[in-house]
């Protein structure tokens, strides 16, 4: 017999839950814990912010639109795919189009969710969903990019961007996460 536990871990109870620093995309927050076996307690911080949304977008030709920008939590240019903030109440398929349009002027007529994810549970609450789009266009308005935001826009074939995440040139772990949950959809 091995020394693994198998025992299920304690859930942990909210004593309090207080805002710290409220911020433009996000906010973020003081949790004090209780746990439900041991009565341990503990201090625990998070960042509370709205869902995510990453496109997968596929033009008329078949290739996949990328972007790159600045990150500043690289401090580099950081290839991606588009995405961003779903608005309240806002359906993912719905920002997804929206995003694609502000971030790369390309519209498309509807697109599909083919996957969600938790980005990383030990101190984000929120959910970042997948969105498969096909047949976009470059729009006639352009871009309506946010006040911070200068972006390269690309179209790679398919091939090539399975490359780029391979040799992490595409390092966004969520623009990652979209091509596994893409290749899931496509094998289905």
């Amino acid at each position: 017999m091995n020394n693994l536990q198998s025992k299920v871990p304690s859930r942990w109870d909210i004593i309090h839950d207080r805002l710290l620093q409220e911020c433009r995309v996000w906010d973020l927050r003081e949790r004090r814990y209780r746990n439900s076996s041991s009565s341990k307690e503990g201090d625990f911080y998070y960042i509370d912010s709205r869902d995510w949304v990453i496109v997968l977008a596929r033009t008329v030709s078949g290739e996949f639109i990328l972007v790159r920008q600045f990150r500043c939590g690289v401090n580099d240019l950081s290839w991606e795919l588009p995405g961003g903030i779903i608005d309240k109440n806002e359906d993912p398929v719905v920002a997804a189009l929206r995003e694609l349009k502000e971030e790369t002027g390309y519209v498309a007529k509807g697109g599909s969710v083919i996957g969600r994810c938790r980005p990383n549970p030990a101190i984000l609450n929120n959910f970042c969903h997948f969105v498969f789009v096909e047949d976009a266009i470059l729009g006639v308005s352009g871009t309506d990019w946010d006040e911070h935001e200068e972006i390269e826009v690309r179209v790679l074939p398919e091939k090539t961007v399975l490359k780029w995440a391979n040799e992490c040139k595409i390092g966004h772990s969520l623009a990652i996460n979209a091509l596994f949950f893409y290749q899931s959809y496509k094998s289905s």
